[in-house]
């Protein structure tokens, strides 16, 4: 077989695997946060309980393999002043700052909820990278921003700008998950380049989940723990951190990040649909138009068009960035 083809094929299957993981992790994100809902609302659990137990236990875990498969590269990111920066402000700006506000959001509103006003994550990654290039916005990424914004007022006021669909807190909060997916996106980029994904989530999780810790002292929460509240947990730190986390940024690192913002679409959709048939919660006919907004905006951003010579959609060029660091 001729080495291009090769090639070709070699693509053809990193892109698929890629798919398939950026997929099966925003599945499991959806899961996860409906999961935590459940605790919520049914076993006297807060976020500043589940997300510090959550990160640590999940950071831990992911360390130990690392021990047991190769202990002398689990220390390695800590050997440069520029490594040990980066993996903090990861883990308190994007992991910490990430996990919290969006399961806080949950905690004051509902999972499905949460999920989509995270969700306007992308479009304000199209903003810090025109900020960032200092260029003006393109058509498609000014009708993505438009639409975000749209969709996030729709599921906010259900029309009426006077009044609030959802508390000022679960909205406050929930921009603020969307602000910490832009780094939690953008910081470990360089990092991916030199150290196992996985590895940089792990030392992300326990940062972040120590920092939390520290603040909240969870010990102190009083929570119901029973049978439903250990598999509900189980699923939380296996499948909806450790599994979820890294399927998610392998695939980006696989497909980029603008394939992988497309096809992680898939969370906001599973995540409404079980908090619906699961947590019997009602979605208003402006929720479901705002989630439709949201959804296309990433839809949108991803779409490939034409660029000139020398120009690139701030998407596109957030991609690049990622594959060149």
């Amino acid at each position: 077989m001729h080495k291009n083809d090769k090639n070709k094929i070699n693509t053809k299957k990193g892109t698929i695997i890629g798919t398939f993981l950026t997929i099966a992790g925003g599945i499991l994100w959806g899961i996860s946060g409906v999961c935590g809902q459940f605790l919520f609302q049914n076993k006297d659990v807060t976020a500043s309980w589940l997300v510090p137990l959550r990160l640590v236990t999940a950071g831990f875990l992911l360390l130990c393999y690392y021990l047991i498969r190769d202990k002398r590269k689990v220390f390695d990111i800590w050997k440069t002043k520029r490594n040990r920066i980066d993996i903090i402000i990861y883990g308190l700006a994007g992991m910490m700052l990430c996990q919290y506000s969006y399961f806080q959001t949950i905690e004051w509103s509902n999972a499905g909820t949460a999920t989509v006003i995270q969700y306007l994550g992308p479009a304000l990654i199209v903003v810090w990278v025109c900020l960032q290039t200092r260029r003006l916005p393109e058509k498609k990424e000014v009708l993505g921003v438009i639409l975000a914004v749209t969709g996030i007022f729709l599921i906010a006021t259900h029309g009426n700008p006077t009044t609030l669909a959802l508390s000022q807190k679960a909205l406050i909060m929930g921009l603020i998950s969307a602000v910490s997916v832009v780094i939690y996106t953008v910081k470990p980029a360089r990092m991916q380049a030199e150290f196992d994904t996985p590895l940089i989530l792990a030392w992300g999780m326990l940062i972040g989940g120590t920092a939390l810790t520290i603040a909240f002292r969870p010990w102190n929460n009083k929570v119901i723990f029973d049978g439903e509240t250990f598999t509900a947990l189980t699923f939380i730190i296996l499948f909806g951190t450790m599994a979820g986390f890294s399927m998610y940024m392998t695939g980006v690192k696989m497909i980029g990040s603008v394939k992988a913002s497309l096809y992680s679409c898939v969370e906001p959709v599973a995540s409404m649909v079980l908090t619906a048939v699961w947590m019997k919660v009602s979605f208003t006919t402006p929720d479901l138009i705002g989630t439709v907004f949201v959804i296309a905006t990433i839809i949108i951003l991803a779409l490939p068009t034409p660029l000139k010579k020398g120009s690139d959609s701030a998407c596109m060029k957030l991609c690049k960035n990622q594959e060149e660091v």
